[in-house]
């Protein structure tokens, strides 16, 4: 192994990340914070020092992780001169150490089952990074994570990275705001502490602070927020009793379901419309993965909701068919028509919203609900395709309202 000066490698700014063996470190960052790096180099020379440990690194999609976390694992391997002593593994992603064996396995959300199944040849798997851990909506899917960390080691610990977009995730309340415990390294970086940046990657957040303040504050120094491009800012968090609301005159039951099922979640919007004061009240949702038809239907019944109409997305024509079938006889499939994403959220662009604190999963999507940004950063009219379900039930929902047509409690 040739010598190398480990603080020469790694820069400045993650002494205490490099050294905490608490059960949690979790790092909120900026663009170009050297987070994901700095990860990856101390996972390698963490598995090289203690044999008997290995790494499961996760990421809510498996097929996410070949071009991020492998390939950041692999740039650390040979940043550390360490190349002949690793074998990489790509069909399935696989590092192996060859002195001891030990392992790095590479999961996916997606298929939770594969992650509580993994078993070590060689010590356990102490360690976990999961990485962009904003994409981990609810923490009962994190919980699973927290489980499979067992076994006798050294020390264990979970490991999470991510870019701080949304300050309503569940990731804030969890390790941010809940005071000092020593367990916990809850640590915010951004781009001034890597020191491997040149003169022209400084320059752009130079740039960005002076001609965008708002986006600076998140991309530049890892400030909780959307950065920019926000579709709904027309809303607030509020309690209110909907069962009231609801017997008001001129107020409608607007209900939308968006199928999901092993990488998506099944999103049931549950509002109340009142069209004449521009205002839509949100006060319940359904926001759960694999569920079957029988058990969305039989949830929506213990909800009381079954003779409700309910929109639901169009490009499950089987199973609308199938949850009429099983008592939803009010159920009708959404509207598709060219540029209807565009038309639904103008009409809804005209409301207040407003959100019961109970829709946790609701609050958490439309905070971070933003239009796509080309190559040159200019936004597009095109929403951005990720953790927007309840966004797409709520248009759903509002379309006979939108379009004119009225309906009724039954």
């Amino acid at each position: 192994m040739e010598e190398i000066y480990l603080p020469a490698v790694v820069g400045g700014g993650y002494g205490d990340f490099w050294h905490f063996k608490g059960r949690y470190r979790v790092v909120k960052g900026s663009r170009a914070s050297k987070k994901s790096k700095t990860a990856a180099l101390n996972f390698i020379w963490r598995l090289v020092q203690l044999p008997e440990t290995n790494l499961l690194v996760v990421r809510k999609t498996y097929r996410s992780l070949r071009d991020s976390c492998y390939a950041e694992l692999c740039w650390a391997i040979n940043r550390l001169g360490l190349t002949a002593a690793w074998q990489c593994r790509e069909e399935p992603l696989e590092l192996t150490y060859l002195p001891t064996g030990q392992k790095i396995f590479f999961r996916g959300l997606d298929d939770p089952q594969k992650i509580t199944s993994i078993v070590a040849r060689v010590g356990s798997i102490c360690f976990l990074w999961l990485e962009e851990a904003f994409e981990v909506n609810r923490e009962e899917d994190f919980a699973i994570l927290d489980e499979s960390i067992r076994g006798e080691a050294p020390f264990k610990q979970l490991t999470l990275t991510f870019n701080p977009w949304n300050e309503r995730h569940w990731l804030k309340k969890r390790f941010f705001d809940c005071g000092p415990d020593p367990e916990i390294l809850a640590k915010t970086v951004d781009y001034r502490c890597n020191e491997f940046l040149d003169a022209a990657d400084l320059q752009l957040f130079a740039n960005m602070a002076r001609q965008n303040p708002r986006r600076y504050r998140v991309a530049g120094l890892g400030e909780w927020g959307v950065s920019e491009g926000l579709i709904f800012e027309n809303w607030r968090e509020a309690d209110f009793d909907w069962r009231e609301l609801a017997a008001r005159p001129g107020v409608r039951p607007v209900f939308g379901l968006d199928f999901g099922y092993v990488n998506d979640e099944t999103a049931l919007f549950c509002g109340l419309a009142e069209a004449a004061e521009r205002r839509l009240y949100v006060f319940d949702e359904i926001y759960q993965r694999g569920m079957s038809n029988e058990q969305i239907f039989a949830e929506i019944n213990r909800r009381g909701y079954a003779k409700e109409s309910i929109r639901a997305d169009s490009a499950e024509p089987k199973s609308i068919d199938r949850l009429w079938e099983l008592g939803l006889r009010r159920i009708k499939p959404a509207r598709k028509g060219p540029d209807s994403v565009r038309h639904g959220i103008d009409f809804l662009q005209d409301f207040e919203i407003v959100v019961a604190p109970r829709c946790r999963s609701f609050l958490a999507e439309i905070a971070a609900y933003c239009w796509q940004v080309d190559k040159e950063g200019r936004m597009l009219n095109v929403p951005v395709d990720r953790n927007n379900h309840l966004m797409d039930a709520m248009r759903y929902a509002i379309e006979e309202i939108a379009s004119g047509e009225t309906f009724s409690f039954e």
